[in-house]
């Protein structure tokens, strides 16, 4: 985006302007009588001053070179009467006043801005001097008359007047009698009144007022008879020339009013030459030339304004962006010429003037320069006091930005409209109120529309495009764009601020692409009040039915909703997705974290096992989905009353009862945004999913699975190599129960979307030599050994019972067992010199298991041992030792040979109890499960109290213990680990 300059530091308005005083509307009409008798405004008062300000349109120069030419006494090309009336920026009496000022300066006007237009036209060098007499049919009084007490005669008469104002007391005199009786003079005696030194120009304005208000006296007709025989002189004279001005119409005009105006036109048309005051294309010079300073020689050759740089660069800008969007603006406006467009009405945007000549003109009391230059200056005076004040930024004046707020602004508007019923559509849906629709949107949008003012700017151009006396008063959205978007504008935010307005508005009437502002109320209004009358818990009702719905069955995962204890959460070897109440928000409920992490650790009364197996889904805010729903029902409830609407009214209830379930949804969609999960260190972790829309997925169960499978946390599935690079460093054998649980118990593994996809990699691990699938059996070999081999995932048994072990493992036992270790039993005993003590012989293979040493060979210190291992104490005493050697195999035993025992012998045990405490190596706790608890199950009652103690070479890791609490949990029993 181009960096422009804001239109306030680079266009200078008026002095006055600049210090917020602007003119009066009165102040814009030129009042001849008052330039001739020095009451006008300094603007209109002083020659200069006024030349300075008046752009010379061609219609001025026209008029101007053939009058001067005219008196000049040149009669080619050069009429002596003219009929004035003018359209939109022409400025009849503007053009008098020029005239006005010409003649009676003279050679003094040569320097004045424009003037050497009008001489070039004239084909003249200078201008001359002339007589001047003014005549104003709303000044003038034919009662009371002027004169008669200031030591000047009483003129009572329009001609006694202008002989007065021509010659003074001489001129007068020729027809004083004409005067007194009211009698219009002829030919001659107009000849004789009329100065001979030099010429005479006659102005005359306003002149139907005059005749209405004498018309009950029959003046109207003398008048009439007056005006003819002063046209007709003032043709056979050289240097003469009377101009007229009849407006074009007017509203109050009676049918004797539109009868004499007929007339009185159709006689200066025969006599002389209707010239039609047209500014066109030149309005906007002519109104930047009134409201702003300009530099008076940086002018071009025609007299307009020459831009500076930065004036330039602007409409450039804006040009450029009308051009890329073409297709986007109206019809009407001249792309290809779109730079010349903008450069001839800077400051203002183009779309701003052209309102009132596409529009606005037709309205019956419309005021054509003089109420748009009112409004304009009133427009340009807020406007920079305000771009000051609030640092505002707009690169041109437009349509958006009018100080509708001002009530002085509305006045001067709704003056020009002819009515002002529209005032509380106005204050209620666009500014004048603090509460008004279009200033609190603005206020409440994002940072891009709230700094550009966007919704009222929309509203604003609305208002002025919908309004002017078309048959069909409406602002299409291509010009509502041309309005308000530009280079620093995203032209795709209008048509959201125009959802915003319509959704708001009590007096905005969409129909398609077409917009308009009427006194009517609209479904709005009763929308707003259904909406206060929503009753909580139909809100309360609305939403929950809603998140239920935005979160369907159907996805492989449990769906537990506005859970408020521990107990109504499962704890299962899967994922489980929790979607808290809508009152149970993050933002709204302060506890809602603390009572997630407690029930992710409980089970009811119980610990939870399966604590990784639970996803939080927790809404940001409730404020925003219980307001869509009171929005939906209120338009719900507006529907269901029957009531007689329109076909426009029809397809705004079904469009915004439509739009309000769709804002709903997405009021959901947004809200579930936080999802709360137990992290790899055990605490509970939140993952924010960002700007949340429901064309992102189907459900948000699909789309909140979606995400954590990219972040890691979910997983479809796991590789063979991730269970071998993450297995248990106490497990020889894991159980592929507790091989799927750790993806539900242990958060340093990823939650498996489907439990049973563990069992194909497990079938994956088995065909690609990564893992083997085992059983164990009481003697020890591997029952079944499935290893290397295709294996079909429906044949895996997920169990306590059934094992994987790596492929280093199952290697082990693919080579033949061998004799790796003895064990002699007991290994350690205490006897009396002399006593016998048998001894037994145990083997092991290399893989822990059992192996044949029927033959061994006994070996023994401080006595003697027999072949079968029975040992004889000496007679010494001392500690001495049993050996058993196979092979170059060998186990020991300890033997304490003494006369007394060292301590008491243990205490019996009760008849029928069995009791037994020692040390079994961590190889031999297999066997002495099979050799020795199952026979003790399987017919008695068996209490095991065991104590472990467990020092890993690696060290003790924090994921050691969270996966023996797992397993410990797993097998139902408690999971208090102490660690050192």
């Amino acid at each position: 985006m181009p960096n422009l300059k804001p239109w306030h530091k680079v266009a200078t308005p008026r002095e006055d302007l600049r210090e917020g005083k602007p003119l009066d509307a009165s102040e814009f009409a030129v009042h001849l009588d008052q330039v001739r008798d020095g009451r006008a405004n300094p603007d209109y008062q002083d020659p200069e001053r006024f030349f300075s300000r008046t752009f010379m349109t061609s219609s001025l120069i026209e008029l101007g070179g053939e009058v001067v030419r005219r008196l000049s006494g040149e009669r080619t090309e050069a009429n002596a009467i003219f009929n004035l009336a003018t359209q939109f920026g022409g400025g009849k009496t503007h053009a008098l006043t020029l005239l006005y000022h010409l003649a009676t300066q003279g050679q003094k006007a040569a320097g004045w801005p424009g003037v050497s237009q009008i001489l070039d036209r004239a084909r003249l060098k200078s201008v001359p001097e002339a007589a001047i007499a003014t005549f104003v049919g709303t000044e003038f009084d034919s009662i009371k008359g002027r004169g008669g007490t200031d030591g000047t005669p009483l003129r009572k008469t329009p001609w006694g007047e202008i002989a007065f104002q021509l010659g003074g007391e001489t001129a007068f005199e020729e027809v004083a009698q004409h005067d007194a009786e009211f009698i219009e003079p002829k030919g001659d005696v107009i000849r004789d009144m009329l100065p001979k030194d030099r010429p005479c120009l006659i102005l005359m304005d306003e002149i139907i007022n005059y005749v209405s208000t004498y018309r009950v006296k029959g003046y109207h007709n003398k008048f009439y008879n007056f005006l003819q025989a002063l046209s007709e002189t003032a043709r056979g004279e050289e240097n003469v020339v009377l101009l007229v001005s009849i407006p074009a119409s007017e509203l109050d005009y009676t049918s004797e009013d539109e009868s004499d105006e007929k007339r009185f036109r159709k006689m200066l048309d025969r006599l002389g030459k209707a010239i039609i005051m047209s500014a066109e294309t030149e309005t906007s010079e002519i109104i930047r030339r009134r409201l702003f300073e300009w530099d008076p020689t940086a002018v071009s050759a025609s007299g307009k304004v020459l831009l500076s740089k930065d004036a330039v660069e602007a409409c450039k800008a804006h040009a450029d962006w009308v051009v890329s969007n073409r297709t986007q603006v109206p019809q009407w406006f001249s792309v290809d010429h779109a730079k010349e467009t903008f450069e001839a009405a800077y400051p203002f945007h183009p779309a701003l003037l052209s309102v009132f000549e596409r529009k606005w003109q037709n309205l019956p009391k419309f005021q054509q320069t003089r109420g748009v230059l009112r409004m304009l200056a009133l427009w340009v005076s807020h406007g920079y006091q305000r771009s000051f004040k609030g640092a505002h930024k707009d690169s041109l004046i437009e349509i958006g930005t009018a100080p509708l707020d001002d009530p002085q602004f509305r006045s001067a508007v709704f003056e020009q409209l002819g009515e002002t019923k529209l005032e509380g559509p106005v204050t209620t849906d666009i500014c004048g109120k603090k509460e008004s629709h279009a200033v609190r949107l603005d206020v409440e949008a994002v940072d891009t529309i709230k700094a550009a003012r966007l919704h009222r700017k929309v509203a604003s151009t609305i208002f002025f495009e919908s309004n002017g006396g078309q048959m069909k008063a409406e602002a299409t959205v291509p010009e509502i764009r041309l309005g308000v978007a530009g280079p620093d504008i995203d032209i795709g935010n209008v048509e959201t601020v125009l959802d915003g307005l319509v959704d708001a508005c009590y007096h905005l009437s969409p129909e398609g692409n077409r917009y308009r502002f009427t006194t009517k109320d609209n479904l709005n209004k009763r929308f707003a009040d259904r909406r206060a009358n929503v009753k909580a818990v139909d809100i309360d009702s609305r939403v929950r039915e809603q998140i239920q719905g935005v979160f369907p069955s159907g996805e492989d995962v449990e769906r537990i909703f506005f859970p408020d204890k521990s107990g109504q959460i499962p704890d299962r070897p899967a994922i489980s997705m929790i979607i808290m109440a809508p009152d149970r928000s993050l933002q709204d409920d302060s506890t809602v974290r603390a009572d997630i992490e407690l029930m992710n650790r409980e089970h009811g009364k119980s610990a939870r096992t399966y604590k990784s197996a639970l996803l939080w889904v927790v809404p940001d805010a409730s404020g925003p989905m219980r307001e869509e729903a009171r929005k939906l029902i209120a338009w719900e409830d507006i529907a269901d009353e029957g009531l007689n609407l329109d076909e426009g009214q029809r397809r705004q209830l079904d469009s915004s009862t439509k739009k309000a379930r769709r804002d709903l949804k997405e009021s959901v969609w947004r809200s579930h945004k936080n999802v709360l999960l137990l992290g790899k260190d055990n605490s509970i972790k939140d993952v924010d999913l960002g700007l949340v829309t429901s064309s992102q997925s189907e459900s948000l169960t699909k789309l909140i699975l979606s995400r954590l499978r990219q972040s890691g946390d979910v997983e479809k599935e796991v590789s063979p190599r991730f269970l071998v690079r993450n297995w248990p460093p106490a497990f020889k054998e894991w159980s592929t129960q507790s091989v799927r649980d750790a993806f539900f118990a242990s958060p340093a593994f990823p939650r498996l979307l489907d439990p049973d996809a563990i069992k194909h990699t497990i079938a994956r691990g088995v065909a690609e030599g990564h893992l083997a699938y085992v059983g164990k059996t009481a003697k020890g070999p591997y029952e079944p050994f499935c290893y290397k081999e295709t294996l079909d995932a429906a044949d895996i048994e997920i169990s306590e019972d059934l094992f994987v072990v790596t492929a280093e493992e199952a290697e082990k036992h693919i080579e033949p067992p061998q004799l790796t270790r003895i064990l002699v039993s007991p290994s350690q005993a205490q006897i009396k010199p002399g006593v016998n003590q048998s001894f037994v012989a145990e083997g092991l293979d290399q893989f822990g298991g059992d192996y044949n040493v029927d033959s061994v060979t006994w070996s023994a210190t401080g006595g003697e041992i027999s072949s079968d291992g029975v040992y004889k104490a000496g007679d010494e005493e001392g500690n001495y030792l049993v050996s058993a050697h196979k092979s170059e195999v060998s186990g020991k035993a300890e033997i304490n040979v003494a006369k007394e025992e060292k301590a008491p012998p243990p205490t019996p045990p009760p008849p029928g109890t069995l009791r037994w405490s020692g040390e079994i190596p961590a190889q031999k706790w297999t066997n002495f499960y099979m050799k020795v608890l199952t026979k003790l199950v399987s017919d008695s009652e068996l209490k095991l109290h065991l104590q472990i103690e467990a020092k890993p070479n690696a060290g003790l890791s924090d994921r050691l213990v969270e996966d023996t609490k797992a397993a410990l949990r797993g097998l139902g029993l408690d999971d208090d680990v102490a660690s050192e």
